[in-house]
């Protein structure tokens, strides 16, 4: 009766780490036809239900800015009757803090979140779950996100999603901006997780319940919705811009957008390619 026991638990019961995009220049920019408030109205129902499905599962926030993440709530460590209470100041306390470290620094064209962060943050949650003993919830993420990719973030978040294969811990974007994103349709299709960009944010309840709600076991059963296609395109390393061809470094795999001397992430230096000398030697064993 116990090995039965515990898979049951295993499978049943969702450790679901919700990363929320809270970057200012997005929600006040007229790329977000959504207003925060209700889409943090609709993010609260979605996870009371979470909560409702089942009373073991848990669920953590992080809220994730432009100049930095945190957590902000923990189901586990939080009184039923406070949650919604105790969630909202902590997003508002966050807001705070992080608009006045926007006000500090100058910021020159769209401001990008600190997704690489709030991923490691989260995976780094999960580490600390799974050293807690042989019984766990099954963990994954969702991440709520609208703000564009920050080409300097590549690396970073790379780094988290290969991670997170590797935990088999999959990653799900749900993508509420105006443009699809290339770091979150790799992040899915790698970890094995679900992206959606939904046509209508009026909807966005209903998309949250439907698609993001169910469980690893019971997806196993279900109909999910594929992206039409993934960009694998990656950033380079010298520019920060997306690029379909360009150089890389047979050292660290480091790859740049035009043609460099020596790497700048190692240090190795780019030889050119030297040509065989064909001529036959002297009597003297020289070449002529």
């Amino acid at each position: 009766m116990t090995p039965v026991s515990s898979k049951l638990y295993k499978d049943d019961v969702s450790l679901l780490m919700v990363l929320i995009d809270t970057n200012p220049f997005f929600w006040n920019s007229s790329k977000s036809t959504l207003p925060f408030s209700k889409f943090l109205s609709h993010v609260l129902a979605f996870l009371n239900s979470i909560l409702l499905l089942n009373q073991l599962n848990q669920v953590v926030v992080i809220a994730t800015g432009y100049n930095s993440c945190d957590y902000i709530f923990d189901s586990a460590s939080q009184n039923q009757n406070q949650r919604a209470e105790r969630l909202l100041q902590n997003m508002e306390d966050f807001i705070d803090r992080d608009e006045s470290l926007c006000l500090e620094d100058s910021v020159k064209g769209p401001g990008f979140s600190l997704l690489s962060g709030s991923l490691s943050m989260a995976l780094c949650y999960i580490q600390k779950v799974f050293r807690s003993g042989p019984l766990h919830p099954q963990p994954r993420i969702l991440c709520l996100h609208g703000s564009q990719d920050g080409p300097g973030q590549y690396v970073a978040v790379m780094n988290s999603i290969f991670s997170a294969q590797r935990s088999m811990v999959p990653i799900d974007s749900c993508v509420i901006g105006a443009q699809h994103s290339a770091f979150l349709q790799q992040a899915s299709y790698i970890t094995g997780g679900v992206y959606l960009k939904p046509q209508h944010l009026d909807g966005m309840l209903q998309c949250l319940l439907t698609v993001f709600a169910t469980d690893l076991h019971s997806r196993s059963f279900l109909l999910l919705p594929k992206p039409p296609g993934v960009d694998f395109r990656a950033s380079c390393f010298c520019h920060k811009r997306t690029i379909d061809m360009g150089y890389i470094c047979s050292v660290c795999l480091s790859i740049f957008c035009e043609d460099q001397k020596k790497c700048s992430t190692c240090g190795s230096i780019f030889g050119q390619a030297q040509t065989q000398d064909t001529s036959m030697p002297d009597r003297k064993g020289k070449a002529p």
